[in-house]
Order: C-alpha cells, then structure tokens, then sequence
C-alpha cells in the first residue's frame, strides 16, 4: 500500500472488470481518476465467471445490447489498450424444452436482433450437430447465437489497468476502503482522499461500500462453484459451445475438461446435495456424461440484482455518487458499455443508451438513496 493523493476528481472504488474498464475510460476523457482495490486487481467477481463473453441474453434484449456494444469494444481491445485478449469464438446455444419457450424467444427475438445479435431458432438436429452431447429426442427447438467468446478475464483488467496507467489513472491495490464521508472523503488504513464523485464498483462488496455513505444498494452476494467434468471418451474433439438448459445447467469446453454451472445450493441443501443434483441433471440432460464425477474447479462470489439486470446510475440524494454494480455474473460482458455510461455519467453527457432501466429506480422499493 502507497500514500494516497489528497484529492481526485474521480474515486473508483473496485478493480475488477467493472472498476478497471470506469478507470480507463475515465482517465482516457481526461478525468482525473484515482482506482482503490482491496485486494489484488481482478481478484473479487471477476475470477469467479465462466470466462464467457456474448452478445445473446434471453429474456434481456436490454443486456444484448450492452453486450453488443461491449464485444466490438473487445474486438478492438488490442488496438486500444495494447492487450490481446485471445477471443476463442465458439459460440452459445440456448436449449428448449418446451413450445412456450419457443414461443417466448420468437416474441423477444426482434428486439434482440435489434440491439445487434445475431440469433437464429434452429431444429433439434441442428442443435445437435452444433453440439454433439445433446440428445434431439430431449428437447423441441434451440436458439443459436454464434457470437460467444471464451476469454481470460484477467486479460481484461490487466488491459484496462495499463491503459487507465498511461492514461494518467493511479491504482492502488490492497487498499479496502473503511469509510466515505458525506463531503467525499474515503478512508483507508493507508490515509484517506477527498474526491469531487466517488463510484461504487465494489461488486460483491458493493453493498457494503455504498452502505459506508448512506447509500443502500440493493445487491446481494451469491456464492457460485463451478465444476469440471471429463469428456467422454469417445465424445467430440472439437470445443463444444456454451450450452444453456432450462434448468440453469450451463456446460461449455474448458482444455481437456467441460465447465460445469447450474445455480447454487438451496436454502436447505447442502452442497453434496447440490453436487449430486447437477450431476443427475447433467446425465439426463447429456445421456454420455451420465455417471461423470464432478470436481469443483473454482468457488467464488458475484453481486447479484435482485432482476438480474446492472445497476448503473447516480444517487439522485446524494451528490457525487456514482454506482456500477449487480451484473449477476455477466460483467464480463458488460464492462466496456459500462465504463462508457459512467464515464458520461460523470462528465455530464448523455450516455449512448437511455440509463433508465439500468438505475435503481426501477425497482419498487429498492432505489438508491441516502440515508
């Protein structure tokens, strides 16, 4: 930990995906930006997803246009920040299993190509050909979205923090903040700074964070594992898409293993409960991955809205309070639109998308306020 400066104009609080895209953004408009992290940068949420990056969010064309806005910004990464981010496009294929879910993603499917995405319905046999695991007999239709990317996170916040660096942004890791001020002074063991807006981007401890300036934030932290299944032995050799069911089960190719995600435990299950019912929904769902052992690959927490949507806004009771959090899992994503939005945000401007959706406000009951 360094000494902090005495004043910025700008104060990130978070440096994961999220916190270090603001930074950048920010410090490239010619903000000045001062990031603090409370532990290592991209150490939180953003080493806990699957390593995903798409454009198709059913149920949220609201989403897929913040995806899609943030996947061409990752296609010109490199040029931008100088990283190189390895995108591996293998696409992302949604399941059904029913015709009402059919019926609900024609309803919705302009308004997602609208937004950008590419998304087609395609027939069981084509969803078994894209994805060889899956048994046509199970399910009635499927929804292919070629534009998904597995990708390094940390690739991501280690170009976003060289960038925000050049750009003039100063970051400062293990530095977890202890208090906010109503007059925008942080506090942190290693001294304290006065900043014009501070910005919440803490994800799991974003609540905590704003909780610190009598702001309450309606996210929620939520613990995830994930877990790694071997391959069968005579199952494809080529990478298979991320695979959505119904029932949360998410697969997709990690190496030489396949990622395993499906929600987390119940209130009244144990995790060895939990592990057993992912594997009996994996087998049934995937007859040739039936009796695989699940290992736990990793286990982390995300922040969580209780919609599922980001909330990005100002706190209207508040001056110079900014906030950037609950992207549910799906900040990676997300991160490039979100740094734009802030950074207009605090300059004053009108963001690229209409915020409205995205503040606080729209939940009865749960707006960002002070207290």
């Amino acid at each position: 930990m360094t000494e902090l400066p005495e004043h910025t104009e700008t104060l990130v609080i978070g440096g994961g995906v999220i916190g270090t895209s603001i930074a950048y953004h920010l410090a490239e408009a010619g903000v000045g930006t001062v990031l603090l992290e409370r532990g290592a940068l991209g150490s939180g949420a953003s080493g806990n997803t699957a390593g995903v990056v798409r454009t198709f969010f059913p149920g949220s064309p609201l989403t897929s246009r913040l995806a899609t806005r943030s996947m061409e910004a990752y296609h010109s990464f490199h040029e931008r920040t100088g990283t190189d981010l390895g995108l591996e496009r293998f696409g992302f294929l949604v399941l059904f299993t029913e015709e009402e879910q059919v019926e609900e993603f024609r309803r919705e499917q302009a308004a997602h190509q609208a937004a950008g995405v590419d998304v087609e319905l395609v027939t069981p046999s084509e969803a078994a050909r894209l994805n060889p695991l899956v048994d046509e007999q199970r399910i009635v239709a499927a929804a292919w979205a070629p534009e998904a990317y597995s990708i390094d996170p940390g690739a991501i916040v280690r170009g976003y923090a060289a960038a925000a660096r050049r750009a003039g942004a100063v970051l400062h890791t293990e530095t977890p903040v202890t208090g906010i001020d109503p007059d925008g002074r942080v506090h942190t063991p290693v001294g304290s700074i006065r900043a014009d807006t501070v910005i919440c981007a803490a994800g799991p401890w974003a609540d905590t964070v704003a909780a610190m300036a009598g702001v309450d934030l309606p996210v929620i932290t939520y613990p995830v594992d994930m877990l790694l299944a071997a391959p069968p032995a005579d199952g494809p050799r080529t990478p298979l898409p991320m695979t959505l069911h119904p029932s949360s089960l998410r697969i997709r190719t990690l190496g030489d293993r396949i990622l395993v995600g499906m929600g987390r435990p119940g209130p009244d299950e144990s995790r060895e409960d939990w592990r057993r019912r992912v594997a009996g929904g994996l087998g049934t769902t995937y007859p040739a991955l039936a009796g695989q052992d699940l290992d736990l690959g990793w286990t982390g927490d995300l922040d969580v809205s209780p919609d599922g949507l980001p909330f990005i806004g100002r706190v209207p009771s508040r001056t110079g309070f900014v906030y950037a959090a609950g992207f549910s899992g799906q900040g990676l994503c997300q991160a490039p639109a979100a740094g734009e939005i802030v950074r207009d945000l605090v300059l004053g401007k009108r963001p690229w998308i209409d915020t409205a959706g995205l503040t606080t406000d729209r939940l009865s009951g749960g707006t960002a306020t002070a207290a």
